[in-house]
């Protein structure tokens, strides 16, 4: 007997069913605009929980090597085991290169900074999310599982960010969690550019999306101070323990018989990763920094005391409070479980935009 996909659906996302969808969400007052990966998986799970899925796993579409037991391997936990959350881990060796450079060069080392200055100033809130995230062997793994109660109460992200914030969100609200290898062989899939002129594209891009999603959930949700050197010390910090951790994968690849470009990895991190921490904390504080500058300069000097007494410093300051707001304000999903709150109808609708979908494509 053949093995195949049954019972699928092609979500077409600008098809005019679900586009209906997003219509509905938007007037509600749910901004689900931005295109992207987290766009599409917040509607896809809100279909899996409409037609009365039990256990959710969501799989990257540009795996090279995917096979049929991965995907048991990753509802396991969930659907036999009574967990929340199920994430995948592999090794991301191809062709005798190690890969996974993000993950590596990246959030490890800046996870590993995280917790030395956590650990040096006994910030403990602080370090109990870090080891959390660290505790995971592979963070960015796209491939995860979910029970649906724990589901329904999850944000998500829809940048780059996605990952790290769902992570961040299991953190807050799941009770249990697993991780699974998902194949005992290398795994691969597309591999992104590393674009070190453009912040805009490829692994640049993305490394900035990760370091302000893990920044906003530690500023805003767990309430870290930062000082004004906070990210100028971290990116020191930060390219020591990556330029450590880059030794050590040298020495392992010529342990191991692999092939590894030492110099175009410790250009990642010196011209890539070590500028995006920079640029993040450019987005986060460069504003109040602005704003104490300015005050300083109006207050010090008496050609304003006229605009002083008639409210200046004030309307500045209200500025800055609205300021804050938007960039704190992270992409973000709302849980289905408020959309349905507000929209009771929402999964009957959906439930009616997917038979009406399955007829447009029998």
């Amino acid at each position: 007997m053949s093995a195949g996909i049954r019972n699928s659906l092609i979500q077409w996302n600008d098809g005019p069913g679900f586009l209906g969808i997003y219509n509905q969400l938007n007037e509600a007052g749910f901004n689900i605009s931005e295109p992207g990966k987290g766009k599409n998986m917040f509607l896809s799970f809100g279909i899996a929980i409409a037609l009365g899925a039990h256990s959710i796993g969501l799989i990257d579409a540009d795996i090279r090597t995917f096979k049929r037991k991965q995907l048991d391997r990753l509802l396991y936990p969930v659907v036999a085991l009574g967990y929340d959350f199920s994430k995948a881990f592999y090794a991301r060796i191809m062709e005798r290169q190690i890969y996974g450079r993000v993950k590596r060069l990246l959030l490890d080392p800046l996870l590993l900074s995280l917790k030395r200055k956590f650990t040096e100033s006994k910030q403990e809130k602080m370090l109990n999310l870090i080891e959390f995230l660290l505790g995971f062997k592979y963070q960015l793994s796209g491939e995860v599982a979910f029970h649906v109660d724990l589901l329904k109460r999850m944000r998500f992200a829809t940048n780059w960010g996605v990952e790290i914030f769902t992570l961040i969100e299991v953190y807050r609200k799941a009770s249990s969690t697993a991780q699974v290898m998902f194949s005992k062989e290398p795994f691969d899939h597309k591999h992104q550019g590393a674009s070190p002129k453009d912040p805009s594209k490829g692994l640049n891009r993305m490394a900035i999306d990760i370091v302000t999603s893990l920044m906003n959930a530690l500023i805003i949700e767990e309430g870290l101070e930062i000082p004004d050197t906070f990210f100028r010390d971290l990116a020191v910090i930060y390219q020591a323990v990556a330029e450590d951790q880059i030794r050590k994968y040298s020495e392992d690849a010529d342990f191991s018989n692999l092939k590894y470009d030492r110099d175009s990895e410790e250009y990642m991190v010196r011209h890539v990763f070590r500028n995006s921490i920079v640029n993040a904390g450019e987005v986060l504080t460069a504003p109040y920094r602005m704003t104490e500058r300015f005050l300083r300069f109006v207050n010090s000097n008496s050609e304003f005391k006229p605009f002083l007494q008639n409210g200046l410093a004030e309307t500045i300051l209200e500025v800055e409070r609205k300021k804050e707001q938007s960039v704190f304000e992270m992409p973000q999903t709302v849980s289905w479980e408020r959309v349905s709150n507000k929209l009771p109808r929402i999964f009957y609708d959906l439930i009616e935009v997917v038979e009406n979908e399955k007829r447009r494509f029998s």
